[in-house]
C-alpha cells in the first residue's frame, strides 16, 4: 500500500515551531537547537540497535532509520530531528559501488575520472529511494509538531569521494580535475546537482519539514575556485527546490572564507562553523539570512560551566545581531565519545538562557 502523501510544511503541524520561525526570521519564544549527527555513534540505545547492521543497510530500513532518528528528540528534547541517511546514499541508489567502511568512511570501488566513467551517473529516481519515502512518512507521523530536517551531501564533497575513491585530506585528485579538466569536472558536478536535488525533493515531498546541504569537504578551497568551479552547481540544487516551501540550509567545514558565497548560492540558512563569530559570519553572509551554529563541539568535554559559557558567548553573538534568525547548534558534528548528558544539559540551557 502506497504511503499517504504527508502535508505541505507551509500547513503542517511543524509549520509554527521555534525551529521553522526561526528559519523564517519570525519571532521565537527561545532559541532553538539541534545538533548535526545529534542520531548516532554518541548514544548507547543507538549503538545497540545498529548492532551487527552495516551504515548503509541501517538507512534502508524504515522502521530502524524511524527509530535512530527519534532517539534523540526523546533524550535531549531538541528542537528538530535530522533524518538518518548518509550522503551517499543517493550513490548506491543509482548504481555506485560505495561502501562505508568503519573508521574510513565511504569508499567508492571503481573511482569516476573519465568521461565515459560520467555515464554512470544518471538521475535519481523516487522509485530508487522507496525507503527513504517510508521512512519519511512514518517519521512525520510520529513527530507532529516537531519538525524533521532532510539533508543530502554537496556535489563538491560527492564529486571529491567520486573521484579520491574515498576520504581525502588534500583532494588532490579532486583539483586535479577541477583545474586540469575544468569541462569534465563541470559535467560531473552538474550532474550531482541533479542527484542531489533528486533526492531532496523525494525528502520534501514525503513531508520533510526542511533541507540541508552538506558540503564537508568546501572548506579547501579558495572562494575564486568555489565560485567559478562549485558555486554553480550548489545554486542548482537550491534552485530546484526553491519552490518547494521549506527552508534550505547551507552548512561547510572550514568555510570562514566562503560564507558570503555559500549564501549567494540560495540558502535561507547558512550554518557557521565554530572558527568564525557569529557576528563576524553575519557580515560576511550578508543581510536576509539566518546563521545555524556555532559552538566548537570539542567544548562538550569541558565541565559544565564552562560549556555553559561558551554557549552563552554564542547566544550573545547572535543576539547583537538583532535579529530571530538564529538557530543553535554545534560547528561541526556531535563527537562520537560526547557524553549524551551533556547534550541534554546544553538543550536545557539554552532553552533557559535565551528564553524571551
Amino acid at each position: 500500500m502506497p504511503t499517504p502523501a504527508a502535508p505541505s510544511a507551509e500547513h503542517g503541524p511543524a509549520h509554527d515551531s521555534v525551529f521553522l520561525r526561526a528559519c523564517r526570521h519570525e519571532p521565537v519564544e527561545h532559541t532553538p537547537v539541534w545538533f548535526m549527527r545529534q542520531a548516532g555513534r554518541s548514544l548507547p540505545e543507538y549503538l545497540k540497535v545498529r548492532e551487527g547492521i552495516a551504515m548503509l543497510d541501517s538507512c534502508m530500513r524504515p522502521e530502524l532509520v524511524k527509530e535512530i532518528t527519534l532517539q534523540p528528540v526523546r533524550r535531549h528534547k531538541v528542537d528538530a530531528a535530522i533524518f538518518f541517511s548518509d550522503i551517499v546514499v543517493p550513490l548506491k541508489a543509482i548504481g555506485i559501488d560505495v561502501d562505508i567502511k568503519p573508521g574510513v568512511g565511504p569508499v567508492i570501488a571503481d573511482p569516476i575520472r573519465t568521461a565515459a566513467d560520467l555515464q554512470r551517473l544518471r538521475p535519481l529516481e523516487p522509485d530508487d529511494v522507496p525507503y527513504i519515502t517510508e521512512a519519511v512518512g512514518l517519521l512525520v507521523a510520529e513527530l507532529g509538531a516537531t519538525p524533521l530536517i532532510g539533508f543530502a551531501g554537496a556535489p563538491y564533497t560527492l564529486a571529491s569521494y567520486l573521484v579520491e575513491g574515498g576520504p581525502s585530506k588534500n583532494h588532490e585528485r579532486t583539483k586535479a580535475m577541477m583545474y586540469g579538466a575544468p569541462e569534465l569536472w563541470a559535467e560531473l558536478v552538474d550532474r550531482l546537482a541533479v542527484i542531489t536535488a533528486g533526492f531532496l525533493k523525494v525528502q520534501i515531498e514525503a513531508g520533510v519539514s526542511a533541507v540541508q546541504l552538506f558540503d564537508s569537504w568546501v572548506g579547501s578551497l579558495a572562494p575564486d575556485d568555489y565560485r567559478r568551479s562549485v558555486m554553480p552547481a550548489s545554486t542548482k540544487v537550491f534552485d530546484a527546490v526553491a519552490d518547494l516551501g521549506v527552508p534550505r540550509i547551507h552548512f561547510g567545514v572550514g568555510t570562514g572564507e566562503l560564507l558570503g558565497l555559500m549564501g549567494e548560492a540560495g540558502a535561507d540558512v547558512v550554518g557557521v562553523d565554530w572558527r568564525v563569530p557569529l557576528n563576524v559570519a553575519s557580515l560576511r553572509v550578508g543581510p536576509g539570512k539566518a546563521l545555524q551554529g556555532n559552538l566548537d563541539p570539542a567544548v562538550l568535554f569541558a565541565p559544565t560551566k564552562v560549556v555553559e559559557t561558551k554557549a552563552r558567548e554564542v547566544l550573545h553573538a547572535a543576539n547583537a545581531l538583532g535579529t530571530s534568525g538564529h538557530i543553535f547548534n554545534l560547528g561541526h558534528g556531535v563527537l562520537p565519545s560526547m557524553d549524551p548528558d551533556a547534550l541534554t544539559r546544553l538543550v536545557a540551557f539554552v532553552h533557559e538562557a535565551s528564553a524571551r
